[in-house]
């Protein structure tokens, strides 16, 4: 983890590099149930690490001011961690959907319990419908089979400002 620190907010490396050290060694989450507090907890982190690394500007009149957080997102093309999480969902869903009826992965995601829930309110899981509707992907199951045209879905979730 230092040996990361130290280059992902040193100057030997340039912007470029450090920002694809980010995004292939500290990113790639896509298990995470995202409620609200762990989505705002890794907003902050991202904004951290990224304000780390395109450093601070320095204005006209000599002074030196951070990154807002609009241009954070303008620098990363509205590519952030929880879109990225999510399109890693999506594109996990897909997955599932395509493999074969006997796949023991597809089994479990099929399997309903005999047993009824406990009582109170049920833990948050992954809403993934509800970002195939935020997106307005009407006819989702025919889009999972063409894997071109899912995958486009997947990509275009990236960079969406409605998820």
């Amino acid at each position: 983890m230092i040996i990361l620190r130290n280059n992902l907010y040193g100057k030997l490396l340039t912007k470029k590099s450090k920002l694809r050290m980010y995004q292939t060694l500290v990113r790639p989450v896509k298990t995470w149930v995202l409620k609200e507090n762990t989505k705002t907890k890794l907003r902050v982190f991202e904004r951290k690490v990224l304000r780390r690394i395109y450093r601070p500007t320095k204005e006209s009149d000599g002074t030196w001011r951070i990154k807002s957080n609009e241009e954070l997102n303008r620098l990363i093309g509205n590519k952030n961690i929880i879109n990225y999480i999510k399109a890693q969902r999506l594109a996990w869903f897909g997955h599932v959907h395509r493999m074969a009826d006997n796949s023991m992965v597809k089994k479990v995601y099929e399997w309903s319990p005999a047993l009824t829930r406990p009582l109170g309110r049920p833990k948050n899981r992954w809403d993934v419908k509800s970002d195939i509707t935020n997106m307005a992907i009407t006819n989702w199951r025919d889009c999972i089979r063409n894997r071109p045209k899912w995958k486009e879905f997947v990509e275009k979730a990236k960079t969406s400002l409605k998820l």
